[in-house]
């Protein structure tokens, strides 16, 4: 009876691995790419707002 143990004890290792495969990254290296430059174009037009708000804004208090 000591088996039928061991194999509900790998099983259960089996499962925490396969679920612990499933949280980590699933893209390849060409889509991972992709993602990265598609967020890093979003954060520059992002930044380049906040630098022409920031630009106006300071116009805006020298004309005062």
């Amino acid at each position: 009876m000591a088996r039928g143990n061991q194999r509900d004890k790998a099983r259960e290792a089996n499962l925490k691995k396969q679920a612990a495969m499933k949280k980590g990254n699933n893209m390849s290296g060409t889509e991972m790419q992709r993602a990265k430059e598609s967020a890093a174009e979003i954060m520059r037009q992002k930044q380049a707002t906040a630098e022409a708000k920031k630009a106006e804004a300071a116009a805006a208090g020298n004309k005062k």
